[in-house]
């Protein structure tokens, strides 16, 4: 149908034709008429593409032709670029305008999801485009076809065929005694169902596009709007930073120094192919560490090439190498008494990495113990299970380090005493008549309440009193968890007797909220009284 070499999406649109003007003989089924619309689909995208490639290269023209001083020469090539556009956009108009009346008067029109109701309606498709005297659609568009092909002509010397064959004329439809009879109305449109009928007229809008691009191209190259000049051309890499964290984005563009938008290079990277956006490759992967040196880097080479066309057809590939390193991440942890934790407890620690920054996002586990995060990055708590503790701390799937953290039992609390309201330390004691009440505090270790204080709550669960006067035992008394009244034992003391008092046991609650008894043995105080 053409003159000139066509390019590979050419043929492919080429080849759906064909196996539509096939299909088209063949009773077809619902699922028949699904493809149709899908086929109909792809050649309204592949046409509305190619109408965007023709109007570039249409203002190509006209910006060679100003940078080029507007010779007069150069602008009747603009001239006539404009034409060719206009007779385009007349015909496909028509065409649009046809397929429009066949998916209202034949198909229904489209409801509410914007199908077409009645695919299947193929008499309706033949009333339009045929007619009844043969005075239908169809030939009036053959008409309109043929005389495009005409009025391009005079820009090219390409010589290009019909648009609208009969099946005489058809390479396909000739060799079938009962298709090469027909016209090229009766041809493609009847028994013909409304998406079929929409993929031929479509098909010929493709058609139309694919010739205005390669007359439009043929005046560019009058006037130099396709010509690729490079003085010098160098591969290269830009990259964010030649020091990457393991864990993290490399992320950089690679691209042709002298670059142009008349080619469309070929990029790969390490073997594989690279991404292209507006004639730069984007490059990001994840920087892999390990085999770190002294200084904590990695080294790594970025084998790439790009490949371009050059204005006389020929492929040329430009190669590089270029070194990046790999920085092996770091953290901090921090915590109220570091190293050592405390077994059972609640044990808060604050693991932060500055250099990862927004890209931290660790995960813990333990040996030897238990980890529990907080929901905020970095923040946790280590449980101890053992006298030893290794936490794990990775990043993004990598392995960053272990910490290895030693672990001390919870520090017994000190026992505090009480006779009447004041603290025992007089070594004369308390007044007789003041001892009227015992209260026994346990008092957790201050260091380790300032570390965990939701671990360092004691109690004094029970005490026994004994009054004393000499060597006798004058009386005794139970208290609970505490102490409290001495009540009538108070009332048969004297000055000379002694209070003897015994820690029953001592309890503690940790974060939890469970509560363990504390080995403390059997504490005593006495406490004279005068």
């Amino acid at each position: 149908m053409a003159g000139t070499k066509e390019t590979p999406r050419q043929k492919m649109i080429g080849m759906m034709y064909l196996v539509l003007t096939a299909l088209l003989a063949l009773q077809v089924t619902s699922a028949i008429l699904e493809k149709f619309v899908l086929l109909n689909n792809s050649l309204e995208q592949s046409t509305g593409s190619a109408n965007k490639v023709n109007q570039s290269t249409l203002d190509n023209i006209r910006a060679t032709v100003e940078k080029s001083g507007n010779r007069a020469n150069d602008l009747a090539i603009v001239q006539q670029a404009d034409d060719v556009r206009k007779q385009t956009s007349n015909v496909i108009g028509e065409i649009d305008a046809l397929k429009q009346r066949i998916i209202t008067e034949a198909g229904g029109g489209v409801d509410e999801a914007g199908s077409i109701r009645n695919l299947s309606e193929e008499e309706k498709v033949a009333q339009i485009m045929i007619g009844g005297n043969r005075n239908g659609e169809a030939y009036s568009l053959k008409n309109k076809l043929d005389a495009y092909i005409t009025g391009l002509g005079k820009y090219s010397p390409a010589k290009y065929g019909s648009l609208a064959l009969n099946g005489k004329e058809d390479p396909i439809m000739s060799r079938s005694p009962e298709q090469r009879t027909k016209d090229f109305a009766e041809l493609n449109f009847a028994q013909t169902p409304v998406p079929a009928a929409l993929a031929v007229l479509t098909q010929r809008q493709s058609d139309v596009r694919r010739i205005e691009g390669e007359v439009l191209n043929l005046l560019a190259s009058k006037v130099g709007a396709q010509d690729v000049k490079f003085d010098k051309i160098l591969a290269m890499l830009s990259m964010e930073s030649k020091v990457v964290v393991a864990g993290t984005k490399f992320k950089g563009q690679m691209f042709l120094a002298a670059s142009s938008s008349g080619i469309q290079p070929r990029m790969s990277l390490n073997g594989g192919p690279v991404r292209i956006q507006d004639g730069q490759g984007i490059i990001e992967f994840t920087a892999q560490g390990g085999a770190y040196d002294k200084n904590g880097l990695a080294r790594r080479t970025l084998n790439g090439s790009i490949s371009y066309q050059q204005p006389n057809g020929e492929n040329k590939t430009v190669s590089f190498n270029q070194e990046y390193f790999v920085a092996k991440p770091s953290y901090e942890i921090e915590s109220g008494s570091f190293p050592p934790l405390y077994l059972g407890c609640a044990n808060k620690l604050s693991v932060q990495s500055p250099q990862l920054g927004a890209l931290w996002n660790p995960n813990f586990s333990a040996d030897g113990g238990a980890v529990i995060t907080s929901g905020e990055k970095g923040k946790i708590t280590i449980i101890p299970s053992s006298n030893r503790v290794v936490l794990n701390v990775s990043n993004a799937g990598s392995l960053l380090g272990k910490n290895e953290f030693r672990v001390n039992r919870v520090p017994r609390p000190t026992i505090e005493y009480f006779v009447g309201g004041t603290k025992v330390g007089d070594p004369r004691g308390v007044p007789v008549g003041s001892a009227r009440s015992i209260r026994v505090n346990a008092v957790a270790d201050e260091s380790f309440r300032n570390y965990s204080p939701d671990d360092a709550n004691f109690r004094v669960t029970g005490i026994t009193v004994i009054l004393a006067r000499g060597t006798r035992k004058v009386g005794q008394v139970n208290l609970g968890a505490g102490g409290g009244s001495l009540g009538s034992l108070a009332a048969e003391a004297q000055a000379g007797d002694r209070y003897s008092i015994q820690v029953d046991g001592v309890q503690r609650r940790n974060f939890r909220g469970d509560i363990s008894d504390v080995p403390m043995g059997s504490p005593q105080q006495t406490v004279p009284l005068y």
